[in-house]
């Protein structure tokens, strides 16, 4: 692969992940301790800073971290599914407009579409296990308690499908159990996808 390809690809992402990002935060309605409490803004905010040591800070120990398959991986895995969840279930719930349509689309179908892109094509292949997978789980895992705690607190839920107020811990926790289910299906399809690519290098 052309490093002068990849180092551009890295650059455009990262312009446009960030744009996204600010652009969001700009026009939000919410408040800062809301709209740092989105996984989709979460997870974005990831992969920003993925990007920016890998385009900005070079050879740092930030971009040796960010650098590892695993943690890429995670970070596309979230990207994934913020795509998925937003464009199944949540995007006919609400009806966007003007920059708000722009940030919508930027951060729940372009950034993810871009995001497995950039994994398909620059991922060092074959250093993905089942074992480490279960890493990648932690963060949403903590994401969910974290979303259920502050909502109990300030009776605000990022996402309807965790609104224990209007549908009781029951429901909210079989609702997430689907999302939980989606991760692991994806992790491993993601694992499955990197064996099969080694294969064809």
């Amino acid at each position: 692969m052309n490093l002068s390809f990849k180092s551009a690809f890295q650059s455009f992402l990262f312009l446009l992940v960030w744009f996204s990002l600010i652009l969001q935060f700009v026009i939000r309605k919410d408040s800062v301790g809301n709209f740092f409490s989105y996984f989709t803004i979460l997870s974005n905010l990831l992969f920003g800073i993925y990007l920016l040591f890998l385009a900005v800070f070079k050879n740092t120990r930030g971009a040796a971290y960010f650098s590892r398959p695993n943690v890429l991986s995670a970070i596309t895995l979230y990207m994934i599914i913020v795509g998925l969840v937003y464009n199944l279930v949540l995007r006919g719930i609400w009806n966007p407009q003007g920059w708000q349509l722009v940030a919508d689309n930027l951060l729940h179908v372009v950034n993810p579409l871009l995001s497995a892109v950039y994994w398909v094509v620059f991922l060092k292949r074959g250093m993905l296990t089942y074992k480490g997978m279960l890493n990648w789980l932690i963060f949403p895992l903590l994401y969910l308690i974290y979303s259920l705690v502050r909502g109990h607190f300030n009776n605000w839920y990022p996402y309807p499908f965790l609104n224990v107020t209007k549908f009781g811990y029951s429901q909210v926790l079989i609702n997430a159990s689907f999302v939980v289910i989606a991760f692991l299906l994806f992790s491993v399809l993601l694992i499955q996808l990197d064996r099969v690519l080694k294969k064809l290098a």
